[in-house]
């Protein structure tokens, strides 16, 4: 049982109505739904309805959300792996729930997505996509000074350079910071969704 009240659009000041509307409104709501963004009453679902009851800084993260998906040039597979990987680092279901069918969409197997499930190595082929879902789940786990080493660095700036770090670091801190809110929140899945399914 979440601990937020789901907020319904004719309960919603103005800055929440904005922040409501650059939602619904904005890129997650064009080409495919995967995931639903609201439930049957039009009340946000996940971290969504959260971030109304801060909208100035929910409109900024959800900014910075539509950025990282839409706005980067990490690939959608690379993109959906990251997440996939910070799921399983906070043991955050709707993370997988959201995020599981963007992954199949954009290419990653059922092997794949289970061994990122489990937090396994899912034995990319792809060099570059090896290397990112290392770097994200270095990044992902509590730092240790041997995890960020110069070495490390260096290996990770080679393989993917400045610009592709500074955008999964990003992503990673990012639905961190998500799944950190839905455990605070104590937010589940929508009541329609099916559990996903555990390592």
């Amino acid at each position: 049982m979440s601990r937020l009240p789901l907020l319904g659009p004719g309960e919603l000041n103005a800055e929440q109505q904005a922040l409501y509307e650059a939602i619904t409104g904005g890129p997650r709501s064009t080409g495919p739904q995967l995931f639903a963004l609201t439930d049957p009453e039009g009340r946000l679902n996940g971290p969504f309805n959260a971030m109304l009851f801060s909208p100035r800084l929910g409109h900024a993260l959800q900014a910075l959300g539509s950025a990282i998906r839409y706005a980067t040039e990490l690939p959608p597979r690379v993109r959906e792996m990251a997440v996939l990987v910070v799921a399983t680092a906070w043991d955050c279901d709707f993370e997988r729930y959201a995020h599981e069918p963007l992954a199949r969409a954009a290419g990653l197997t059922d092997p794949e997505i289970r061994a990122l499930r489990e937090g396994a190595d899912p034995r990319l082929a792809d060099p570059a996509e090896r290397a990112a879902w290392s770097a994200a789940r270095a990044l992902a786990a509590p730092a240790a000074p041997d995890i960020l080493d110069e070495a490390w660095y260096a290996a990770a700036r080679d393989a993917l350079g400045e610009r592709t770090l500074f955008d999964l670091s990003t992503l990673v801190g990012y639905y961190a910071t998500l799944a950190l809110q839905l455990r605070l929140f104590a937010i589940g899945l929508p009541e329609t969704a099916a559990e996903p399914a555990k390592g």
